[in-house]
């Protein structure tokens, strides 16, 4: 099992920053992707961005150039920078670690992700 636990969260205007956090306990015998999903009210989770075991990242397109993720393997924990947000950025975001590779986690339907943490408001004013 793994446990994740979001922080980082809060409110900022637009074209600002943000960083989130993600702490990961638990199982330490197997590589897995770790990443973000979002959820807006009323709204299907989408993904935002994973990062594989060995480094290797993967963006959805809305995100690109803006947002960066990346880890610590030493503190088991994974970070989302959030640079130029804009107000559609707005959402719960959500730590998430599979098994799967992050190249297809990436396309995977929310059902199918196997461990998420509580989730994290980030609001972005205009």
């Amino acid at each position: 099992q793994v446990q994740l636990v979001e922080s980082g969260g809060g409110s900022v205007q637009s074209g600002g920053s943000l960083k989130l956090s993600c702490v990961a306990s638990g199982d330490s015998q197997n590589k897995y992707c770790m990443g973000w999903f979002r959820q807006v009210p009323g709204k299907e989770r989408e993904a935002v961005a994973f990062i594989d075991s060995d480094g290797s990242a993967v963006y959805v397109d809305s995100v690109k150039g803006r947002f960066t993720i990346s880890q610590d393997n030493a503190k088991n924990t994974m970070y989302l920078q959030m640079n130029n947000v804009r107000p559609e950025d707005t959402a719960i975001y959500y730590c998430v670690a599979d098994l799967f590779r992050c190249s297809i986690l990436v396309t995977t339907p929310p059902a199918n992700v196997d461990h998420w943490g509580q989730g994290t408001q980030v609001t972005v004013s205009s």
